[in-house]
């Protein structure tokens, strides 16, 4: 994938958890909860009231040494599947996507980010392979296992 004509990388993890599709989508998309499991979040600032329906937007803040305020707009929603928000920081620019899916015992959540640093240089994709994917990706998965704690 690629955002604006440049370079994306993409992070992904998931995680299977007992519970319903319906109860994970409930519990992901009520943003009052985010700051208890959505790693860097410190609190919401705004919600639109159509959330999570495609157009509608959240921003939040991050703990002070996190990503600043961080705005997410849906693009695609399916009820009981998913969505699709872009994504914008002080850093970053992407396409976070969210997934629930029937799984063995109960669901499975997949969180993946296509992502492209907003200041670019020539070493920019050296450093983004070296100091930012990784730290992208254990972020990711430090959401997905807080999120498990907050939906048992």
């Amino acid at each position: 994938m690629r955002l604006d004509n440049r370079p994306v990388a993409t992070v992904a993890v998931s995680r299977v958890y007992a519970a319903s599709v319906g109860d994970a989508e409930a519990c992901w998309y009520d943003t009052g909860r985010w700051p208890d499991w959505v790693d860097g979040a410190a609190r919401v600032l705004r919600v639109d009231d159509n959330w999570p329906r495609a157009g509608s937007s959240v921003v939040w803040e991050s703990i002070p040494a996190g990503r600043g305020r961080v705005r997410e707009t849906v693009s695609e929603y399916e009820p009981r599947a998913g969505t699709t928000a872009a994504v914008e920081d002080d850093s970053i620019l992407g396409t976070q996507r969210v997934t629930f899916s029937p799984a063995p015992g109960g669901v499975e959540v997949e969180l993946s980010l296509d992502y492209r640093m907003k200041r670019r240089t020539p070493v920019t994709p050296l450093i983004e392979w070296l100091f930012v994917r990784r730290p992208m990706t254990m972020s990711l998965t430090r959401t997905l296992e807080r999120f498990g704690g907050v939906l048992r």
